[in-house]
């Protein structure tokens, strides 16, 4: 944005006022946001993700399961995501699902898998949730920064994966 303000009509001060108040914006800025306008939530970063992603598939091959992996942000939206070449064809959708409803629901997916087991099928038409063992929230400070899910070495398996995969970012002390 330019502006030209002939010298003779406004004086040096006063255009150098003006051009500070627009580089600078308001005088808010640079402030905190208020915290009863704004809710900071982390988000997991990509780099922290790929080590996710790492971990979970490191404990794959220790065990000779063919995954798919997909970490998350807390508002369940994909951050980065990994499947395995011989992994089976449902397991990229399904990765995602656990991942997600971990993230949404801020709880590990077999909780909601236990809901319908033990006789609550209405948590079923909670939209948007995959009531399947295996999405596991990562958490850091106490805080829910994403989630990782896993899909294709089976119940318990997947759960174990994610849960190791997690603790990778977890207990890090970067």
């Amino acid at each position: 944005m330019s502006i030209f303000l002939p010298s003779s009509f406004v004086p040096a001060f006063v255009r150098a006022l003006l051009i500070g108040l627009l580089l600078c914006g308001t005088a808010q800025a640079g402030k905190p946001a208020r915290a009863d306008i704004v809710i900071e939530r982390p988000h997991i970063a990509l780099a922290a993700a790929r080590r996710v992603i790492a971990a979970a598939n490191a404990e794959a091959e220790r065990n000779n399961w063919a995954i798919s992996v997909a970490v998350v942000d807390v508002a369940g939206e994909l951050v980065a995501f990994e499947k395995n070449d011989t992994a089976i064809g449902i397991s990229p959708s399904v990765a995602v699902g656990k991942a997600r409803t971990a993230a949404l629901l801020r709880a590990p997916s077999k909780q909601f898998e236990d809901f319908v087991n033990e006789g609550r099928p209405s948590f079923l038409s909670t939209p948007g949730v995959t009531a399947l063992e295996g999405g596991v929230p990562i958490v850091v400070d106490g805080r829910v920064i994403g989630a990782v899910g896993i899909s294709g070495a089976h119940g318990a398996n997947d759960s174990h994966v994610a849960t190791v995969a997690a603790a990778a970012i977890e207990h890090s002390k970067e």
